[in-house]
């Protein structure tokens, strides 16, 4: 092995590291970052292009953690190589209170990380979306002998990211893709929390990696730097992704613990870490001890990596005379600007014409997506359905990665982890669509993009029992409470098509956090806004659609969606009985509960206790709104299979009963 003793010196400090805030902790993952320093010395220092004084440098190769439980040997990794924000005291202080080391990586906190990891899997697919990334770049970009963009995305995986399913339905698409920028080193170690993998997972990942149309190889030992150099120059020069199976000892260095699961979750104990280091010949027993030739080895990173970034803005001062509009447009993207006059574009929909939400989205999509070229997106298997086609805009395929039309297959859970690798590639823009139902499929993703602060856009049609007979199985109920318990996530039901043309503007000016869009299948009302309130209200997150055509505001109905033409006619209802009803619409909660108490209460007057909520949906959080005096036509079970205008009558989202249920708040 072609291994010196400064780089073994170089190795072990970052296993000693990951040890040593593991110990201090009393918590956390030491095994992974003792069996892997070896591979990720090699990235980190011989391979990857990164700039420690400038961790966003466009160009810079990105490096994912998907194995995140192993976190110390990316924060120790950070620290050595010159990322100021991760002193040494960042590692003491390793899963406490207020410090930039927490227990699994979170981007939030630093420029530095890529992206939050831990729940497995994520990582391996936020790569994915990261690779995607970066050949829309360089295909929107790249001109030929100016090659602005052409970065890798390396990672770390782990036996559990293989394990879990979004890999798989990940790794799927970025063979089918071709997605060559993405090598992944495999952390093949044979243990798991439970024990050896032979207890669960036996299957030969080879071979499964190869069916998926990546390239595989294999280092039989991971301590040999040499060779996985060597595999990764291989993997660079290969036009697929591919997998470099690394055969490595988990909780290597330690006489009693390595190869063994105990060495995987837990400290090793004071007394086996004194024996690891003695067995590894570390010249100190002093914890986070650091030698000085170690770390000027490695803080060699920071001229290496300016120096790269300079060569880059060369390149780029050469690209700008010879395209000054593209690079012009670049600045723009790198600083978040949206091109000028982008919402000039959002079409105006007459009042004549019935439209389903689903069918108004397209249209607006398909009006704005010339003028946010960052806009890319496609759904799960459901274009049809979804409405998401933009037309006249290619397919993202192998052979045209300046396509921005995506098929993310039936694989919901890769979309949503996919798409977060994509808005992670700042400034693009991703949107993804299926039924709402298969929310629950990508639950994750969503909650790990509300945590990031990244803003891609979720469009879910089919968004309640008015989907029809497809039946209770895709029938969302309990979604729209699911979503709105997300923190951090922007949900927006909108009532008719000029309320979905203002979802989409806030969604996409929305860059610190996701948006969902809940679409109906039916066609809707569209409201003539000369006689009833103009849309814009949708940013305000609700907003008087029609005032009470009595003069007085008896009773306040709130709808939501299809829901609010249900509430509109029974206002009608109510005024043939001399009853004044207030129509609001309420087409997302989160952004109505960031306005001003006094904006609140001119919408929901609280001397007006007498309030109705109309949703197709379980009831849970209405209370909020319609207080305790009010009532919610709501549906606190699962549907059924019928035609959904039959449905919504069986089930009591008819003009009479919302009227009646108003007269019940009355006491009337």
């Amino acid at each position: 092995m072609d291994q010196t003793a400064l780089d073994k010196l170089a190795i072990n400090t970052i296993r000693t590291l990951a040890m040593d805030g593991v110990q201090k902790a009393n918590s956390g993952h030491p095994g992974m970052p003792m069996g892997m320093a070896p591979s990720a010395y090699v990235l980190w220092t011989r391979v990857m292009q990164h700039n420690p004084t400038n961790p966003k440098w466009a160009n810079r190769d990105r490096f994912v953690l998907s194995a995140g439980h192993g976190s110390m040997l990316l924060y120790s990794l950070l620290h050595l190589t010159g990322y100021a924000e991760f002193t040494l005291d960042q590692l003491k202080n390793f899963r406490q209170w207020g410090s930039m080391t927490p227990g699994h990586p979170e981007s939030e906190l630093s420029a530095a990380i890529e992206t939050t990891t831990g729940p497995l899997g994520q990582g391996f697919a936020n790569g994915v979306g990261m690779a995607i990334g970066a050949e829309y770049l360089a295909a929107y970009f790249n001109r030929p002998g100016h090659e602005l963009f052409n970065y890798h995305i390396y990672a770390i995986i782990s036996d559990g990211d293989l394990m879990e399913g979004v890999a798989s339905e990940a790794a799927s698409m970025a063979g089918h893709l071709k997605l060559g920028k993405l090598i992944y080193l495999y952390d093949d170690n044979s243990i798991s929390i439970d024990g050896s993998t032979s207890l669960a997972f036996t299957e030969d990942r080879a071979k499964r990696f190869e069916a998926y149309n990546w390239h595989v190889q294999t280092v039989e030992d991971a301590n040999d730097i040499a060779a996985i150099e060597a595999a990764v120059k291989i993997a660079e020069a290969d036009p697929r992704p591919s997998i470099i199976c690394v055969k490595s000892v988990i909780g290597y260095g330690s006489p009693n613990r390595a190869g063994s699961q105990k060495a995987h979750g837990e400290p090793l104990g004071v007394e086996e870490v004194k024996l690891t280091k003695q067995n590894l010949g570390w010249p100190s027993e002093e914890p986070f001890f650091v030698p000085e030739e170690s770390l000027a080895h490695f803080r060699q990173c920071i001229e290496r990596g300016q120096q790269a970034e300079a060569e880059w803005e060369e390149k780029f001062a050469a690209y700008e005379k010879e395209f000054p509009e593209l690079a012009a447009e670049w600045r723009d993207w790198a600083s978040n600007k949206l091109p000028e006059g982008w919402q000039e574009k959002l079409p105006v929909f007459p009042p004549d014409k019935p439209m389903a939400t689903r069918e108004a989205s397209g249209k607006v999509l398909n009006a704005i997506a010339a003028s946010l070229p960052m806009l890319i997106g496609g759904s799960a298997d459901l274009r049809p359905s979804n409405n998401t086609f933009l037309e006249g805009l290619g397919e993202f395929q192998p052979d045209n990665y300046g396509g921005r039309n995506f098929h993310f297959g039936v694989r919901e859970h890769a979309m949503g982890s996919v798409m977060n690798g994509i808005a992670l590639t700042r400034p693009l823009i991703p949107f993804g669509g299926t039924f709402m139902i298969f929310y629950d499929y990508m639950r994750p993703p969503v909650r790990l993009a509300a945590m990031m602060g990244i803003g891609p856009i979720y469009v879910y049609t089919h968004d309640s029992i008015g989907l029809g007979e497809d039946g209770p199985t895709h029938q969302p109920i309990e979604q729209l409470s699911g979503m709105r318990a997300v923190p951090n996530m922007t949900l927006i039901r909108p009532a008719d098509a000029n309320e979905t043309a203002v979802a989409w503007r806030v969604a996409i000016e929305n860059r610190h956090g996701p948006t969902a869009l809940a679409l109906t299948r039916q066609k809707l009302p569209t409201y003539d806004r000369t006689k009833f309130g103009s849309a814009e209200g949708v940013a305000q997150g609700a907003y008087v659609l029609s005032e009470s055509p009595t003069g007085t505001v008896d009773v306040i109905l709130i709808g939501t969606g299809s829901e609010v033409s249900v509430a509109v006619d029974a206002q009608a209802k109510l005024a043939e009985e001399g009853i004044g009803a207030r129509v609001v619409s309420m087409p997302s909660w989160q952004l109505f509960d960031k306005q001003p108490l006094d904006y609140q209460e001119s919408v929901l007057p609280p001397e007006v206790t007498a309030r109705v909520s109309v949703e197709a949906g379980i009831s849970m959080g209405w209370q909020k709104y319609v207080g305790d005096k009010g009532q919610s036509v709501a549906l606190d079970h699962y549907g059924a299979s019928a035609p959904y205008q039959i449905l919504m009558e069986k089930f009591g989202f008819t003009a009479e009963n919302v009227a009646a249920s108003a007269k019940a708040v009355l006491g009337k």
